[in-house]
């Protein structure tokens, strides 16, 4: 008997269409998703929940993306849950902004379905390896991924 280990993804996304595509992304690859259209909504859901990674989308009304991301990651309880932020602007302003919230990675949109995966599994293996190999790896900022 095997037992295999599936990931819970938050993915938190004001526009129910783009919240239903992430999510079908998702779980055709395997993942198991739960929803917030908030990062209010986000905030009590991990606490709840405690999913091993979030996909938060930048401009949201009340709480950015960024804001989402700041609160969690002074929690030490989350410090090390990965969190990718999703957005339309590719600006280094925004990668820079994202880094100093505490994002482990930027991915702009669009995307494909592959390339969303990667960048999940990307800090998912960074996040799990031990706190003595992590702080071998160079700091460079967040994983950037600019998707033409």
């Amino acid at each position: 008997m095997s037992i295999n280990w599936v990931a819970t993804i938050l993915v938190v996304e004001d526009s129910r269409q783009e919240l239903e595509l992430i999510s079908c992304y998702l779980r055709d690859k395997g993942y198991n998703v739960i929803k917030a259209t908030s990062a209010k909504e986000a905030l009590e859901i991990v606490l709840e929940e405690k999913p091993d990674a979030i996909v938060t989308d930048v401009e949201m009304p009340g709480m950015s993306g960024f804001e989402l991301c700041r609160v969690l990651k002074t929690n030490p309880t989350n410090q090390k849950r990965p969190i990718v932020i999703c957005s339309s602007k590719n600006q280094a302003i925004q990668h820079l902004w994202a880094k100093k919230q505490g994002a482990d990675a930027y991915i702009t949109k669009p995307y494909t379905p592959e390339q969303l995966v990667s960048v999940i599994e990307s800090v998912e293996a960074v996040a799990s390896l031990p706190d003595a190999k992590r702080s071998l790896l160079p700091r460079r900022g967040t994983l950037q991924f600019k998707i033409h």
